[in-house]
């Protein structure tokens, strides 16, 4: 969320943004209007405590006097000061919490760059690698290839589950198997630490990462426990230093998380959605990083260049999005997506998502940085940014890669990991 002072000092600048996004500004005065009410409370608080305190001073003077009945009196009042300290303290609580939540609506400052559109259709293509792939045959969808080949059995999963779940089996399950090593040595070799972070939060902690309407819409929680399945390994990996100062030094903490990733889905599809695009439970890669303010845009373009690097040694074709205003999401400051072309759907679809949240999730985390105890210690920027959705590189591999006979050539970069095998073969029983 925006640091309070955001909206004392300089809520123009909010406003200037909401009107950038095309939204109302209704919440941003709401906010300010309950502060200023947060802070009469508090003054009022601070008034009973500085008349209970000094009553309580009379107490002593009373009875070395000997006045039994004036130190009485003096004990009573500082009684019914402290009853209604305890009150305002309450309502004064209260009226932070009602102004937080609010205050959790309102999204993040854009980046200059971000350019300005009603929704998706409002992206602008920042750049194209690869060339797109040209067949002499019919090429077939991904879910004809699965199909064909037996690498995925929806029905059967279905059967235990639900829809939108997969046993992904043979030579895919291995090439799937073979990408998450692949995204994650990779990284490696550029200085990313490799963490499993687990796969359950506190509510707490993952408000502090997510927009709130995600917990209606994206993740499923667990109940009685009060713990929700996480949608990406970024959620946990950010929310890891809640409540904590890193030292300077360490700056910046870039890491390399692996999961599992559940969610919920809400909402109907379409066509080219079917098959393993969109399901409810996926393996990620996904790159984390945890900076200072003054490095965070180089480092954003660094998780950039990750991406690139990583999808070029794979010889996918994809162009860079530039994400606009319209759909943005609440968290992020700016963000790219890699749209890798799926020759089934005729389009290109979403492969990466690569975000700077600039100091929104750090703010709610309560994520510093400096030294402990030294009274300088500045709020950090987190970004981050996906290395591999499996499933989706899955698709993107054999959409692009396949062979007039439905078999697909494997990507040379993972070929090693495949035991030299060069391309994928039918599993053999179904």
């Amino acid at each position: 969320m925006l640091d309070m002072n955001m909206f004392r000092e300089h809520a123009d600048a909010i406003r200037a943004d909401h009107t950038k996004r095309g939204l109302p500004h209704d919440n941003i005065e709401k906010v300010i209007e309950l502060d200023q009410a947060w802070r009469n409370l508090l003054h009022e608080t601070d008034q009973l405590r500085r008349a209970k305190n000094e009553a309580a001073r009379g107490i002593g003077a009373a009875k070395k006097a000997g006045d039994n009945e004036a130190a009485n009196a003096i004990l009573a009042k500082v009684a019914d000061l402290g009853e209604k300290i305890s009150e305002m303290e309450a309502k004064t609580n209260e009226a932070m919490t009602v102004r937080d939540r609010l205050r959790m609506s309102i999204p993040n400052i854009l980046h200059a760059d971000v350019p300005v559109g009603e929704d998706e259709s409002g992206n602008t293509v920042h750049a194209v690698h690869g060339t797109k792939p040209e067949f002499d045959f019919e090429p077939r969808t991904h879910n004809e290839l699965i199909e064909m080949n037996r690498w995925v059995d929806l029905k059967r999963a279905a059967k235990i589950t639900g829809s939108r779940f997969f046993f992904l089996k043979g030579d895919l399950a291995r090439l799937e198997f073979a990408l998450q090593q692949y995204a994650v040595d990779f990284l490696r070799q550029r200085e990313y630490t490799f963490v499993q972070p687990p796969v359950m939060m506190n509510r707490e902690a993952y408000e502090g990462v997510t927009d709130l309407g995600d917990f209606e819409t994206v993740m499923y929680g667990i109940e009685p426990d009060k713990y929700y399945m996480i949608a990406t390994s970024e959620h946990p990996l950010t929310a890891m230093y809640m409540d904590e100062t890193i030292p300077e030094e360490q700056m910046p903490m870039r890491m390399v998380g692996v999961s599992q990733c559940f969610r919920r889905e809400v909402g109907s599809h379409g066509q080219s959605d079917l098959g393993i695009w969109r399901v409810h439970q996926f393996t990620k890669i996904e790159q984390i990083i945890i900076a200072k303010p003054e490095d965070s845009w180089a480092l954003h373009e660094e998780l950039l260049q990750n991406c690139t690097d990583l999808w070029d040694s794979l010889g996918i074709h994809y162009e860079i999005v530039n994400i606009c205003t319209g759909d943005m999401g609440t968290v992020a400051a700016k963000k790219y997506d890699l749209e890798a072309w799926i020759p089934g759907a005729n389009q290109y679809k979403e492969i990466v998502s690569c975000s700077n949240c600039t100091d929104y999730q750090a703010n709610r985390l309560s994520i510093r940085y400096g030294q402990p105890g030294h009274p300088n210690q500045p709020i950090v920027h987190t970004l981050n940014s996906t290395a591999v959705a499996t499933s989706r590189a899955l698709v993107a591999i054999m959409e692009q890669n396949q062979l007039e006979d439905g078999r697909v050539a494997v990507p040379v970069a993972l070929q090693p990991l495949m035991g030299g095998q060069t391309v994928l073969e039918p599993c053999h029983w179904g």
